[in-house]
């Protein structure tokens, strides 16, 4: 019988991964860790392969490695080093989870020990998102952003039911394979795992539309207006004067603004201006906005993106990430912020999920003297700030609740719902996605934001500097995109939603159980190594 080489299995695992995310064939994902599966096996139980755990771990890492390259390598338009440590590091944080499953699944040997990779690979996506080092682009569960009807049920599970929907798949078709068992009833079991959450989702689909419809019928809208300023980050945007872009920008929504709109939504740093919190009277940006909209139409809300700072007090404990000023004996703080503006009143929110490396030294508390190696990418260099409250702006009559998301922060599904949690009954994604060309990044952030909608049936006013700016419904559809490298304004009549989804209500309970089943299983295998020593 033929076998085919391991290091074909590894690239066609590494194939199948990659070309259910960057083309319209999302169902691959179902078949992308066979090849996987049947290399571990193969060398494992093969008697002539000499060192068979390096293989093993050389192959599975040559596979994670060319599907985090094919996939983000646009990562490198805004940092080459960036990128590569990112590819680098995260295709060596699978492998090792992979290898700990085959460890295990030595030291268990019984058929069944294939199921383990579940939890533990759950419990690692999940863990990624929580440390400092947090890159989670490839969460196998984001994929379904490309064929959102097919994961309506993720107002139950999150992405990690995506995840768990994957694993799932892919076990079952690896057992029919070493069965070779092919009647019609053992091919049955992974048509049914594949077909089944696809035909509830349909009818999730189906039921929830109509209902969602006649009751939003019965709630105020309110009219939104989002403007895609298009300025280069590279060459404009933090070099012309902040009275250059706020004069063409009000050059730009001077015919859509009226006495109608009530959100005005503006994107990521769109005030290049160091805003100092608690002296905004001193702020030129601000005050622009004030004179120039909010004295002529009072019921506008602004929410827009800006660089702030605060200035911390002589005996006000400092947190890891405050920084000296050079001139003074005195410590601040540089946030990447979302500000909520009306005629009497200013709120800030600061961005909390950073980007390691661009807006985080990793660890501060340790590499604080490393800080200064953070990549610019406009504003500020070194360590931001962040908050721990996901804070939530409200409208003039306090019945409107918004979600401030700052860009990277779209991408964390458990993250955003806690905004929900604290009131929030619609989502404005404010973001600047210039930095990576017209490439595949930008859509796919774009797509993720669909899961969000999904999961928390909030609309969605998605603001970006340059990329994509949209809206997206409950059900993830995407309304009024702009194209790449556009000026554009879009408006729609946004409705809130009150109701809690399950998911909202009692957070990702799949990983929760995956991350303390995978700890467990961790400590059952090293028992089980000892044991047998």
């Amino acid at each position: 019988m033929f076998k085919i080489p391991n290091y074909i299995l590894a690239f066609s695992s590494a194939l199948l991964l990659s070309a259910s995310w960057l083309t319209p064939f999302t169902f691959l994902i179902f078949f992308a860790f066979v090849p996987l599966f049947v290399l571990e096996d193969a060398i494992y139980n093969s008697s002539t392969i000499k060192r068979k755990k390096l293989k093993i771990i050389g192959l599975i890492y040559l596979a994670f490695f060319i599907w985090n390259t094919l996939v983000t390598w646009w990562i490198s338009y805004a940092s080459f080093g960036g990128a590569a440590m990112a590819i680098i590091s995260n295709s060596a944080f699978m492998c090792i989870i992979f290898m700990q499953w085959h460890h295990l699944k030595v030291r268990v040997n019984k058929s069944w020990a294939i199921w383990l990779i579940i939890p533990l690979w759950l419990g690692y996506e999940y863990g990624n998102t929580l440390w400092d080092l947090t890159w989670t682009w490839l969460t196998l569960g984001n994929v379904f952003a490309f064929s959102h009807n097919w994961i309506q049920w993720y107002e139950f599970t999150g992405t990690s039911g995506g995840s768990l929907w994957v694993l799932i798949v892919n076990i079952s078709i690896y057992n029919l394979i070493q069965s070779k068992t092919y009647s019609l009833k053992h091919i049955l079991k992974p048509v049914l795992f594949m077909m089944i959450p696809i035909i509830i989702s349909l009818l999730i689909l189906t039921l929830k539309q109509s209902i969602l419809n006649k009751s939003s019928a019965k709630i105020p809208s309110y009219k939104t207006l989002i403007i895609q300023p298009n300025v280069d980050p590279y060459n404009e945007k933090f070099y012309f004067e902040p009275e250059v872009q706020l004069s063409n920008v009000l050059k730009q929504i001077s015919e859509k603004l009226d006495s109608t709109i009530q959100f005005l939504v503006l994107p990521e740093t769109f005030l290049t201006e160091n805003i100092f919190e608690g002296k905004e009277k001193d702020s030129f940006s601000i005050q622009f906005l004030k004179d120039s909209i909010l004295k002529k139409f009072p019921n506008i809300v602004i929410i827009t993106g800006a660089s702030t700072l605060y200035v911390y007090k002589p005996n006000e404990t400092k947190s890891a990430t405050a920084q000296k000023f050079n001139d003074a004996n005195e410590y601040y703080d540089s946030f990447n912020t979302a500000i909520q503006l009306n005629d009497s009143l200013i709120s800030f929110y600061h961005k909390s999920k950073l980007v390691p490396g661009v807006e985080r030294m990793p660890f501060p508390a340790l590499l604080k003297p490393l800080e200064g190696l953070a990549i610019d990418l406009g504003g500020t260099i070194g360590s931001l700030g962040s908050q721990d409250y996901r804070t939530v702006f409200y409208s003039h009559n306090k019945k409107v609740g918004i979600a401030p998301v700052i860009c990277y922060e779209s991408v964390y599904s458990d993250y955003v719902t806690q905004y929900v949690r604290n009131g929030a009954n619609l989502i404005f994604i404010i973001t600047n996605d210039g930095w990576w060309e017209n490439t595949p990044g930008h859509r796919q952030h774009l797509a993720y934001a669909r899961l969000r909608a999904i999961e928390t049936r909030r609309e969605i006013a998605r603001c970006a500097n340059t990329g994509i700016s949209c809206f997206i419904t409950p059900f993830g559809e995407i309304e009024q995109a702009t194209t790449y490298w556009e000026k554009a304004s879009i408006i729609k009549q946004m409705t809130p939603q009150n109701s809690q989804t399950w998911y909202v209500k009692y957070g990702d309970l799949i990983s929760y159980s995956a991350s303390l089943a995978a700890i467990l299983l961790i400590v059952w295998s090293q028992i089980l190594r000892f044991k047998k020593s």
